[in-house]
């Protein structure tokens, strides 16, 4: 029986809601779909085409190199589609086999510089268990925490209004590599929630801490392989190598800075509350595998990713006062014109601590 919050804003954990909900959802929408691991497969060979048409850049006229740069905003999107592919694949929703989704992930995800196992801690195990809590990694810095190195580039980089729009570009791409460095230093050298550069530190066993270390290696000599196929050339790897990972990591961020950066924290894991959804394009929803549908994902993490539009069907039938759902200009828009970091759970602050306003999409929710 489907729960009708209109009236009634207390946190409800995502628990309850995919209880309520998937009922009323077909049974196919719970089994793999193997169609993402075709649009993982064709996303590298895009990337590896890419690169072995890059080879050759040498021998092209200088008046003609313009021509490959289609080829590049093609790569970049296919480094978005890895991502996006991988993260249904990691979450079960592709295939069942969990040693087979471990090794295609780390092939979808080396572009990416994360490792399967790392991916599997921060997003699996610890963001979707404490979703814009105390304990998320992705979530914005307190106010109250150091002024670390950590924190220093989160408010140098993230959209706000405070932001530089120098900082903002270089942000977007490479906001990402940032986050995976905070990560995965933060296991490998220290292990201990004590580490106070990241939002919130995490531990993982001995034997993670291990494959972690052996995945980053092994990542290193396929991008090592890549530099040297390309022979090192400054053109060769600006177009294909370079720009493909800028471009796909801004992409990335898009959705990423909105998913829960303009909501409160909540020590509920309440999707409706903590999450945020975004209209786009259809034709971006197909290429990026409905990965607007955020909220709709943390209440069925292992859902196939193709079902989230009938989610957000139910969700805005029978939720619409507590959904977060923004076009994707308007959420941009709310990022721009809010602070990044946290007074309170409600309320965001600045660097410096004097501009308080409430959370954009706070929700007057009794707890």
């Amino acid at each position: 029986q489907s729960m009708n919050l209109n009236t009634d804003q207390r946190l409800i954990s995502q628990v309850a809601y995919s209880k309520a909900l998937r009922s009323q959802l077909p049974p196919e929408a719970f089994t793999p779909d193997l169609s993402k691991l075709f649009i993982l497969v064709i996303n590298l060979g895009i990337l590896i085409l890419g690169w072995m048409i890059a080879s050759y850049l040498d021998r092209w006229s200088n008046y003609l190199l313009w021509l490959y740069l289609p080829l590049t905003i093609i790569m970049g999107n296919s480094v978005i589609a890895l991502l996006f592919s991988s993260h249904d694949l990691m979450h079960g929703s592709v295939i069942r086999n969990p040693k087979l989704a471990y090794v295609i992930s780390f092939f979808g995800l080396t572009m990416l510089w994360m490792p399967p196992t790392l991916w599997k801690s921060v997003h699996n195990r610890v963001h979707h268990h404490q979703t814009n809590d105390l304990g998320d990694p992705d979530r914005n810095y307190l106010e109250k925490q150091s002024k670390t190195w950590g924190k220093w580039i989160h408010n140098l980089f993230v959209p706000s209004l405070e932001v530089n729009p120098f900082w903002l570009i270089v942000g977007m791409t490479s906001a990402w590599g940032v986050h995976n460095f905070r990560n995965l230093t933060s296991v490998l050298f220290f292990n201990s929630k004590s580490v106070d550069y990241v939002p919130a530190a995490f531990t993982i066993s001995a034997k993670d801490r291990r494959a972690i270390a052996g995945e980053i290696f092994l990542m290193s000599v396929i991008h090592l392989a890549i530099l040297v196929y390309l022979e090192f050339d400054p053109l060769k790897l600006i177009l294909s190598y370079f720009l493909p990972i800028a471009i796909g990591n801004a992409g990335l961020m898009f959705y990423i800075y909105t998913n829960h950066l303009l909501c409160p924290m909540t020590d509920v894991n309440d999707p409706l509350v903590n999450s945020t959804s975004l209209r786009v394009h259809k034709f971006f929803d197909l290429l990026h595998l409905n990965f607007s549908h955020h909220t709709e994902h943390h209440i069925f993490p292992g859902m196939n990713s193709d079902y989230y539009v009938q989610v957000r069907e139910l969700l805005e039938s029978n939720y619409a006062d507590k959904f977060n759902l923004l076009d994707a200009q308007e959420a941009w828009k709310l990022l721009m014109q809010s602070p990044r970091h946290y007074k309170d759970e409600n309320t965001l602050t600045d660097w410096s601590g004097k501009i308080m306003i409430p959370c954009p999409l706070n929700q007057k929710v009794k707890i």
